[in-house]
């Protein structure tokens, strides 16, 4: 199992220890569809799936981050496909624009006036294929877009999509002619996904269901509307969150800060993205209330794309951080 996914047998808590628990809404039927679409996208991997869908849940962005060929941007294409809306691709290359991706103001001769011509951010759903394959000046032309879903050209402030939503895929930052995502970039993602290699009974099937035409999940027609992403979106912040649970995130914050092999810490706006996917974790195991073992589940994607760390240090320190800070206990 990916370290990334695990979760530390020392914070293992049930969620019937929790103070007067009320079961959620049902989960609707919508999200079991689409979990089903996704693993037939990427076989033998339901935790990453849970991860992907809790991001999207949580009105965050995701980064897939993985060697070629794992299934980032198949992945990717198939969550795109199955939400309703505007989908728009980059790929990013060496010699991409910053204005490639916002877009941009040019005159026109017949009305002697500049016309804007927005970019592929003016979307619902942004694929960024290999980001950092593109240089740090176009890279940062997202930021903006990111956190706070609008971008400024020419001293005039654009609204995006109030659903806007970040796919990047990356390749490892030691592969050639890759630019390291800075850490203002990389903090604007909710989380970061290693998918992984498959298992042999998963790579067997893979095997099998290419053999054929199959209808690919990747073409299908969309399963989720706008209109009930955004419904679901705001069921997320509703989720209870009992204040000895933000004690306990608060805990592990500080802790990120302090520990001796990791050179930047989590900032707020990580902590208030980590809350924010938890309780979206919550939602899709159809509770109304945040468990201190939610941060755990969420923890590790959501730290690998914000904490700095030697490489061969990044886990060890997570790990050692969920199993130094204690966790609430609730009777």
């Amino acid at each position: 199992m990916n370290p990334q996914n695990a979760v530390h047998p020392v914070q293992a808590h049930r969620a019937s220890q929790l103070p007067t628990p009320h079961a959620a809404a049902s989960q609707p039927d919508i999200l079991a569809v689409l979990r089903q679409r996704l693993n037939q996208v990427l076989i033998g991997k339901n935790e990453p799936i849970e991860l992907v869908l809790a991001c999207l849940l949580a009105r965050g962005h995701l980064l897939l981050d993985d060697l070629p060929g794992t299934g980032k941007t198949t992945l990717a294409k198939a969550l795109a496909a199955s939400l309703g809306g505007k989908l728009a691709r980059i790929q990013c290359t060496p010699d991409l624009l910053p204005t490639d991706i916002t877009g941009f103001n040019i005159f026109n001769p017949k009305s002697r006036e500049f016309e804007f011509h927005p970019g592929p951010v003016f979307s619902d759903i942004l694929l960024a294929d290999e980001l950092n394959r593109t240089t740090p000046r176009t890279q940062s032309a997202l930021l903006e877009a990111m956190a706070e879903r609008q971008v400024t050209i020419d001293n005039t402030v654009y609204t995006l999509s109030p659903s806007f939503f970040v796919i990047a895929t990356q390749n490892p930052i030691d592969s050639h002619g890759a630019y390291p995502l800075p850490e203002a970039q990389l903090d604007r993602f909710t989380m970061r996904l290693e998918i992984g290699y498959p298992s042999r009974e998963a790579q067997l099937r893979i095997l099998e269901e290419a053999i054929g035409d199959p209808s690919h999940p990747a073409s299908a027609d969309p399963l989720l509307s706008r209109d009930e992403l955004t419904t679901l979106q705001d069921r997320v912040t509703q989720i209870r969150v009992h204040p000895r649970i933000r004690e306990y995130l608060v805990d592990l914050v500080e802790a990120t800060r302090n520990d001796r092999a990791i050179h930047l810490g989590v900032s707020p706006r990580g902590m208030l993205l980590w809350q924010r996917t938890a309780q979206a974790w919550a939602l899709l195991a159809n509770r109304d209330y945040v468990t201190p073992s939610d941060l755990v589940r969420v923890g590790r994607p959501v730290l690998a794309v914000r904490i700095l760390a030697a490489h061969n240090e990044l886990f060890p320190a997570i790990d050692r951080i969920f199993s130094t800070v204690p966790a609430p206990e609730f009777k």
